[in-house]
């Protein structure tokens, strides 16, 4: 129970993010969720885009409620860090969203990736056509080229990290976004529960 308490913690220390990619077409639908932050019911969705601070509830926001917001139609201008918000000022971690009006963008996880699971990442051209070749980045260098959209690192590990971009042939290249792996977070949690599992052992034997 502890073990899947502070698993649902972790993901809740990131705003949900729907469509799950860190890369946007202008003119497309984005929601953020922050249900669960805290412990609580839900926070509020912030924004820093274009140096400004920003809460749901402006005209071009649409809200279910205070941890639900969607942005009918996303532009260039509304890329940037966003982030979850209790009443009290408790923050999540932010999420980094880049909006395009080019014709490519990578389509990776927005979360942090568990050391050693498979990752898929995918250059989507604007068409939606899977039949052109694309080419994959890191830290500017080529790592793959492919007949088709998509690539997988199939065991993602901390070498693993970087900042990724891909192009397809003809048509452009995206903008670059960072991947990161959260195997040392899941470390710190799993030590957690062993000092908390050794000291329940200590006091169930001194009371024995």
């Amino acid at each position: 129970m502890e073990v899947t308490a502070l698993h649902i913690k972790l993901y809740a220390s990131f705003p949900r993010v729907v469509p799950n990619s860190l890369q946007h077409f202008e003119y497309q639908p984005i929601s953020f969720h922050c249900e669960g932050f805290n412990g609580e019911v839900g926070g509020r969705v912030m924004s820093k885009t274009q140096s400004k601070n920003a809460t749901c509830g402006t005209t071009k926001w649409r809200s279910s409620d205070g941890s639900l917001c969607i942005i009918r139609n996303v532009y260039k201008e509304d890329s940037g860090e966003y982030w979850c918000e209790t009443g009290d000022g408790k923050k999540s971690n932010t999420v980094n969203i880049t909006v395009t009006a080019g014709s490519v963008i990578l389509e990776s996880p927005v979360l942090p990736v568990m050391e050693g699971d498979a990752v898929t990442l995918r250059c989507r051209h604007k068409s939606d056509s899977t039949n052109l070749s694309s080419s994959f980045y890191k830290n500017g260098c080529l790592i793959k080229r492919v007949s088709d959209d998509n690539m997988t690192i199939s065991s993602f590990s901390r070498s693993d990290e970087g900042l990724y971009k891909c192009s397809v042939s003809g048509a452009g290249e995206s903008a670059e976004s960072w991947l990161t792996v959260r195997g040392e977070i899941v470390l710190q949690l799993f030590t957690i529960i062993y000092i908390k599992i050794y000291m329940l052992a200590e006091l169930l034997m001194v009371a024995s």
